[in-house]
């Protein structure tokens, strides 16, 4: 939807290159936070090692990294760079087994193998898939005769053919199936694709598509930061309730994402935007949003995001207090608000002709003492997981440059 909206590119996704390089570098330099199946710590050190560049590598990586077959990975990355001699316990194996470099990593390969060694019927080799996959001792006692008769007969010798099998029966119980790995595999192949030459827009999806855990919009936000790709604050003139990408490419925190902030809330800020224009002020700002939706809470979590940074007033100003009557500028503009539509619905003028509206005077911000960088900054991560606006360190910048080494 983003990528249509901001370039009018329909994407169909089942029809992209599968040997695209940018993607395959995504893989090689193993930046896989976000991508299905290959974010994890372990499977990025296999990445780096592998150097993926073909769709099978993909497929076979997602497969061996599991418990069990895990153990082989080391064996498939140094035979994939030819450190490692490719060997097949007999010739006619090689047909089957050289997209994995000589190891069995499928369930499928084991069912076409002993189709191709002992001539078994695809029933059979089914039911040695399942036997093997679920570790059924009867149904591997019954056929095992069965497979070293049909290898006899084919005149393959009989000793290998019983390491062949030995071989199976310690690692069929974790092989994967095939077709399953390569749905996996392709869902992460698009997912990097997406990566590789859309990164602002799929990062946008991902923090929306997490947005309802602080912890991973912090784990989202620090792979923009080392992407490059900018994470503006919450704007109340640009924000929506998902993260959003502007036409700089640059993301823009959701509303939603804020803690504190509902969705019915933030329909009523962006709908009353579209309707009429942005926010000139926060007063304009007061008297067109429907407050039974935006409420205190809501409000007071916007200004600790900074969402009201492009207006006149700093942070701490929405928060000062009144000492004629003890309640802070967003309690007093809340009232203003109620006010002014209040005095809308009822049509009033006064007696020089003037709508009451246009008569009623904005508070404004009472005295108060400006918030240091950490209170700030804190006050903001507590709504966004993250310091969006700075760091806690900024005020120490020239210390820090000057004499730390």
């Amino acid at each position: 939807k983003i990528i249509k909206k901001l370039h009018n590119i329909d994407l169909d996704i089942d029809a992209i290159p599968l040997d695209d390089e940018k993607t395959f570098s995504i893989f090689q330099n193993a930046e896989t936070s976000g991508i299905f199946q290959f974010s994890s710590d372990g499977m990025k050190a296999h990445l780096k090692q592998l150097k993926p560049d073909k769709f099978d590598d993909l497929i076979a990586m997602n497969a061996l990294y599991r418990p069990g077959p895990m153990e082989y990975i080391p064996n498939y990355i140094k035979r994939k760079h030819g450190k490692e001699e490719i060997t097949y316990d007999l010739p006619e194996m090689e047909g089957f087994l050289d997209s994995t470099y000589g190891i069995t990593v499928y369930q499928e390969q084991v069912m076409l193998l002993s189709q191709k060694l002992a001539s078994f019927s695809k029933g059979d080799a089914d039911l040695l898939r399942k036997g093997m996959g679920k570790k059924i001792k009867s149904v591997l006692d019954k056929l095992k005769p069965k497979f070293l008769d049909g290898c006899n007969q084919n005149g393959f010798d009989i000793n290998i053919v019983e390491k062949i099998w030995t071989d199976w029966e310690s690692f069929a119980s974790y092989a994967f199936n095939k077709s399953h790995s390569t749905c996996y595999a392709l869902i992460a192949y698009q997912t990097a694709y997406l990566k590789a030459h859309h990164p602002s827009e799929l990062m946008a999806a991902l923090l929306t598509n997490h947005m309802n855990d602080i912890k991973d919009i912090t784990y989202y936000m620090e792979e923009c930061k080392r992407m490059g790709v900018s994470v503006l604050g919450p704007d109340v003139n640009e924000s929506f309730y998902k993260f959003a990408v502007n036409k700089h490419g640059e993301i823009r925190f959701g509303l939603g994402a804020v803690k504190g902030v509902g969705e019915s809330a933030v329909e009523a800020i962006v709908n009353e935007r579209k309707e009429s224009g942005n926010y000139i002020a926060f007063d304009d700002f007061m008297k067109r949003v429907d407050l039974r939706a935006a409420n205190k809470r809501t409000l007071e979590s916007m200004a600790y995001a900074g969402a009201f940074d492009s207006f006149e007033f700093e942070r701490y100003q929405y928060f000062a207090v009144d000492d004629s009557n003890g309640r802070s500028y967003i309690e007093n503009m809340i009232r203003f608000g109620n006010k002014v539509k209040d005095s809308m619905n009822s049509n009033q003028f006064n007696m020089f002709g003037e709508s009451v509206e246009a008569s009623i005077q904005a508070p404004v911000p009472s005295e108060s003492i400006l918030w240091t960088t950490m209170e700030m900054l804190s006050k903001e991560k507590e709504v966004v997981g993250i310091y969006l606006s700075g760091h806690p360190l900024d005020d120490y910048k020239l210390e820090i440059d000057n004499f730390c080494n």
